[in-house]
């Protein structure tokens, strides 16, 4: 006899990134940011690290006042989360109940996926197009029955971003709409919580990670945008002390150094456009990424055997697949649609990482 829940028993559990601990890798897999964060990081949790014998504030109120400002809100409208992920968990363990619906994209972030199941809640996928956009017809025959719709915009992995009138329609009528936006920095026009005012935004949770823009994956903090309604029922949720003294000094320093954010996501853009045309040279298909990374497909359809090659060169890359979808849009279980994720690291790395492809990729061909 199992001691544990059945969810728990059927589920396999989200496998995040390969994290090597040896020295000598070009990491390209996890979409960590290449460049360190703002010298007023280190700074500030120096300085929280000499109050570590009392507990933080539980509502992390300094940072809520700097994120309102901001964005031009009032404090009441944030709450911090040990990551975005632990915001994703607390939203769906606040709006979810055991048995209701959560969908989302498909392919996206199959977390989603993981925290229905650890709720009990049914999910369902909704199948994108070929060129990453949705079927709205489609689509809403699902959203309609949902308590809650999950969309990453900028999408993962395909990078691409949909306009706001996309995203509207996908409010469930008597559910909350997660605008997962852990890329939202790197877009071409990033969202300033613009939606939150629309008539629907009462029903939309805005999620904002430090992982990526501010180079805080280390330090694992992010955040809800919400009306506050919806975030005082989150914070029933959220446990006691869920953010510590240091990831909120951390988190608050880095967002005062927006000159130092915008810096970075500037490098990393213009290597984005480098890598997006050398892989279409190499003969990849890409998508034009909105994100810090780029999804990359060989007609080939070698992408495990590239990715392992890239690994024998100690360049690691994302391989990844999903099993239901073919390229073509047609579902099936023998279906499969595969590619690389490739994160956009420093220009030497990324040299490094085409230098290999195209060896590989000449030995394909």
């Amino acid at each position: 006899m199992s001691l544990f829940r059945p969810d728990i028993d059927r589920i396999a559990g989200y496998v995040p990134g390969e994290q090597p601990q040896d020295t000598g890798w070009v990491k390209l897999n996890t979409n960590e940011n290449p460049y360190p964060a703002s010298p007023l990081v280190a700074e500030a949790i120096a300085t929280a690290a000499q109050r570590l014998h009392v507990y933080p504030d539980p509502l992390g109120t300094s940072f809520r006042k700097t994120a309102a400002e901001l964005f031009g809100l009032d404090p009441e409208w944030i709450l911090p989360g040990n990551g975005s992920d632990e915001i994703l968990t607390i939203l769906v363990r606040t709006f979810v109940d055991a048995g209701e619906l959560i969908a989302y994209p498909y392919p996206s972030y199959i977390l989603y996926e993981t925290l229905a199941e650890l709720q009990g809640a049914s999910h369902q996928r909704i199948p994108l197009r070929p060129d990453w956009s949705w079927d709205r017809e489609a689509a809403s025959l699902v959203t309609r029955r949902a308590k809650m719709v999950f969309t990453p915009n900028p999408n993962s992995p395909s990078g691409n971003r949909w306009s706001d009138d996309t995203l509207r329609a996908l409010v469930p009528p008597r559910g909350i709409l997660v605008l997962d936006e852990a890329y939202g920095d790197f877009a071409d026009q990033p969202h300033r919580m613009e939606q939150l005012a629309s008539p629907v935004g009462h029903q939309m949770v805005v999620t904002r990670t430090f992982s990526k823009s501010y180079s805080l994956a280390g330090m694992r903090f992010g955040f809800a945008v919400a009306h506050p309604d919806l975030i005082a029922g989150m914070r029933k949720v959220k446990d006691s002390y869920n953010c510590d003294a240091l990831s909120l000094a951390a988190a608050e320093a880095a967002l005062r150094d927006q000159d130092w954010m915008l810096a970075n996501r500037a490098r990393i853009i213009a290597t984005r456009t480098r890598l997006n045309a050398a892989l279409r040279k190499l003969g990849f298909q890409t998508v034009d990424s909105q994100a810090n990374f780029i999804w990359a497909t060989h007609p080939t359809g070698q992408h495990n055997a590239i990715y392992e090659q890239l690994k024998s060169r100690k360049v690691l890359v994302r391989y990844m697949r999903f099993p239901g979808i073919s390229p073509t849009g047609q579902f099936g279980t023998d279906q499969l649609l595969d590619g690389l994720r490739i994160t956009i690291g420093t220009d030497e790395q990324i040299d490094t990482c085409l230098i290999a492809l195209a060896e590989i990729v000449n030995q394909l061909s």
